[in-house]
């Protein structure tokens, strides 16, 4: 087996290439944006992207050349199967309601007048979402009708940047406060509110459509289960103070006991009825305690993760131990 892998650092590309040095696993790095990119891959059984949501580039042809390769025989992650949804979180509803996984109850409209009725007769509050964004970006809680109203019309009128950087912002203040970041991160946030970074110009204006979640009061924190193959890990992720969004936060809490095993459970046999090779689900508790589903996506911040004491089998054995989650991304191409 030979791997291409597209490299940018700071990506699992890092670890892909670390991996395959250690294992003595024969292969190449590349570059997806060369217009002979599928040139360059004919001699490889694989070919590896970790593409990422804020990468114009990436968001533009990523999916366009893993699936063409996928088409032609060649082994990709992501594979279709699992990616194709990325970054997309209106395409996550209709998916994990096909496949029947315990989704937080979602709606999409894709005219006004339809969200505007809908809004008379639902209650509040409810969470708006745009389909794209990571790390709570893009996610507003509609407190009342008039709040729903005004994000509404916003969505079909003149629309939402991709990037809010007005939010970004205030992010990496509270971060720099709590003494998370320094003062060169807060320094370029603040910069970015003024002249904004190339690859934001190129981002489409979000709009033509509105997605709301039920609101699931009373949690403190959510549950970030990944899945790759045959394994999986965990953290608890806390809440900001005096918020709802828990992911993005850096409150995080890596104890074992800290994880429901149903949130593990869940997660498996999703991964298993979507034949994914990695997913990360999100997971919040209803009312009755019972897990549901937030959203999903392959990718994830790597940096989140370094502490996690263990992992769990198929059959969540608990693996109190040192591991490779980058490493399993390989393995499973090669079975």
């Amino acid at each position: 087996m030979k791997i291409a892998i597209h490299h940018r650092a700071g990506s699992f590309s890092d670890r892909w290439i670390a991996y395959c040095e250690q294992q003595n696993i024969p292969f190449k790095v590349v570059n997806a944006f060369d217009s002979n990119i599928i040139e360059q891959v004919k001699d490889c059984d694989v070919f590896m992207w970790h593409h990422h949501h804020g990468q114009f580039k990436d968001v533009l042809t990523a999916k366009r050349i893993l699936f063409a390769l996928e088409h032609a025989g060649v082994k990709v992650f992501p594979d279709f199967k699992t990616g194709w949804h990325f970054d997309d979180k209106v395409a996550q509803k209709y998916l994990l309601e096909a496949v029947g996984a315990p989704l937080v109850k979602s709606y999409v409209f894709y005219d006004k007048q339809s969200a505007l009725e809908w809004i008379e007769e639902t209650t509040f509050p409810k969470v708006f979402k745009l389909k794209g964004g990571a790390g709570a970006a893009n996610v507003k809680l509609a407190k009342t009708k008039k709040d729903a109203q005004k994000l509404i019309k916003k969505s079909f009128g003149k629309g939402w940047p991709a990037f809010d950087k007005v939010n970004y912002f205030k992010e990496r203040l509270n971060n720099f406060i709590q003494g998370k970041e320094g003062f060169i991160t807060i320094a370029k946030a603040f910069g970015r509110l003024v002249i904004p970074i190339e690859n934001i110009k190129f981002m489409p204006i979000e709009k033509g459509y509105v997605y709301f979640q039920e609101f699931i009061p009373n949690n403190d924190s959510d549950i970030r289960v990944i899945v790759v193959g045959d394994k999986a890990f965990s953290i608890k992720r806390m809440t900001r103070k005096g918020d709802f969004r828990a992911s993005g936060s850096g409150n995080i809490i890596y104890e074992k006991s800290a994880i429901d095993e149903r949130c593990l459970q869940m997660a498996f046999e999703t991964s298993k009825k979507l034949n994914a090779q990695c997913l990360a689900y999100d997971f919040v508790f209803d009312e009755n305690n019972k897990p549901l589903i937030v959203e999903i996506s392959f990718g994830f911040s790597m940096g989140g993760y370094v502490d996690c004491p263990g992992f769990w089998d198929e059959q969540l054995n608990w693996h109190e131990e040192e591991f490779n989650p980058y490493g399993w991304m390989v393995e499973v191409l090669k079975t």
